[in-house]
């Protein structure tokens, strides 16, 4: 499988380039020649183990030989707390996906415990050393420092928004003190962090010059290990309500977790609907009902994580929109650097697009789906989840099961429990470790040019 950009500025590069290098050169987002049909594939895939299953999905876009390749994924899930990785379980009348059971109780470390070992797989095979540069709105930050801290040859730089995300998502990265981990807290949004990323990888001669990579969903590898749990978790339901499709709640703001749906549809999963859920931000959820995508003010939320207005992972939808047609991409994405706006025309059914449909969860119903759930379900949600949950059961299709995506442990997000619920009981023994630990954090303004001094400062010592 090669890789090409959604711009259409490069030439196809290989598997191990796309994942190395993170970003295209021509500042598109790398994307698969094609998505293979695995429709045919199925009814022995359902019979499968979570590893054995990742192993099936990406061998198809990979060329790691098959023998280490299986060894790589099976050194990823072997840290997760149940051998099922993602575990779905039934709650009333839809399914819970979770995705919380890995060492930082977030989403992200099913993608990033996989990177991380296939990083340090290409580096051993070389003299280079890699840098990596992240933006996190909470959750990336700490699955991407879990994946890589202590190896060798790989340092890792992460910047927040300083002040906007949750005590515990700044404690699981700060107390991590290796000598390769460098957290900067970002005076301003996550979205400042994220402009001054993608500004770093679009300066190529600084990205070669310090041997940059990425970790954010803007690198392909992300996006292909969350393929699995979509396929992973649609067999576990089918084959227990006998249904032939399924439906998908995903609680998002940087259209990642939702686009690996997106891509498992593409390869033949039988999903009826993605639905969209997103918080006050709500840039996502105005574009899937006007075909408008118009950048707004950023709202502090209690599921700070989707504290985003600026998606980076939607130039790859985009892509698709336009059937591969990289002219329209550069002329929209030009249009939205400058203007903060553009605007697709809808389908001859009126709607943008026929998969998805969105909503939007503020925090009186954010607060209020924890509190029902609890008490009527004895089942805790995580503030995003609760977003995912309020605007997914508002689409439940008799026949097509509803399974709602739980992005994080409630634990990393106690504060907002304890307000819903009037009780502290979100907890769990390794957040409860982190405090009182030594931390490590510089504080720097929101400037290009002061994460580049500092970058190279800490490299060239």
């Amino acid at each position: 499988m090669k890789y090409i950009s959604t711009r259409g500025g490069i030439e196809p590069i290989c598997f191990e380039e796309a994942v190395m290098t993170g970003m295209a050169r021509d500042g598109g987002l790398l994307v698969p020649e094609t998505i293979p049909d695995a429709s045919t594939l199925l009814p022995e895939w359902k019979k499968l183990s979570y590893p054995q299953l990742a192993f099936e999905i990406i061998k198809l876009y990979s060329d790691i030989p098959e023998a280490e390749l299986k060894k790589l994924i099976e050194k990823s899930y072997i840290s997760f707390s149940t051998s099922e990785v993602t575990p779905v379980v039934k709650l009333n009348s839809f399914y819970i996906l979770e995705l919380f059971h890995g060492p930082t109780l977030a989403f992200k470390d099913v993608a990033l415990q996989f990177l991380g070992n296939l990083f340090e797989y290409y580096l051993q095979k070389t003299t280079r050393q890699l840098n990596i540069i992240a933006a996190t709105s909470g959750d990336t930050g700490s699955a991407a420092i879990y994946g890589v801290r202590g190896k060798n040859k790989i340092r890792i730089f992460v910047m927040h928004p300083h002040g906007r995300i949750s005590r515990t998502q700044e404690l699981q990265m700060t107390s991590v003190v290796d000598g390769n981990v460098f957290n900067i807290a970002v005076e301003g949004t996550f979205d400042d962090c994220q402009r001054i990323l993608k500004k770093l990888f679009e300066d190529v001669e600084f990205k070669e010059k310090y041997s940059l990579g990425a970790v954010n969903s803007i690198n392909w590898a992300r996006i292909l290990a969350q393929i699995v749990y979509y396929f992973y978790a649609a067999f576990r339901v089918m084959e227990e309500t006998k249904a032939e499709k399924v439906r998908f709640a995903v609680p998002t703001g940087n259209f990642g977790d939702i686009l690996a749906g997106f891509y498992a549809i593409r390869m033949g999963l039988p999903a009826g609907k993605l639905i969209l859920a997103t918080n006050e931000n709500d840039i996502l959820a105005r574009f899937f009902n006007t075909g408008k995508y118009s950048i707004g003010p950023v709202h502090k939320t209690i599921s700070p994580s989707m504290d985003i207005q600026v998606a980076s992972n939607f130039e790859r939808y985009i892509y698709y929109r336009y059937n591969g047609n990289s002219a329209r991409v550069n002329e929209l994405m030009k249009r939205f650097a400058s203007a903060g706006e553009f605007s697709v025309e809808p389908l001859q059914s009126g709607e943008i697009d026929s998969l998805f449909v969105a909503g939007t969860a503020n925090r009186k119903a954010t607060l209020e789906t924890i509190a029902q759930y609890y008490h009527r379900y004895n089942y805790l949600l995580d503030p995003h989840t609760a977003v995912g949950v309020y605007v997914g059961t508002q689409f439940i299709k008799v026949g097509e099961p509803l399974i709602c995506l739980a992005t994080a442990h409630p634990a990393k997000f106690s504060e907002a429990i304890t307000e819903a619920i009037g009780k502290n009981i979100a907890r769990h023994p390794k957040l409860d470790a982190l405090h009182g630990l030594p931390t490590k954090c510089d504080v720097l303004p929101a400037s290009l040019s002061e994460i580049k001094r500092y970058i190279e400062d800490k490299l060239n010592k």
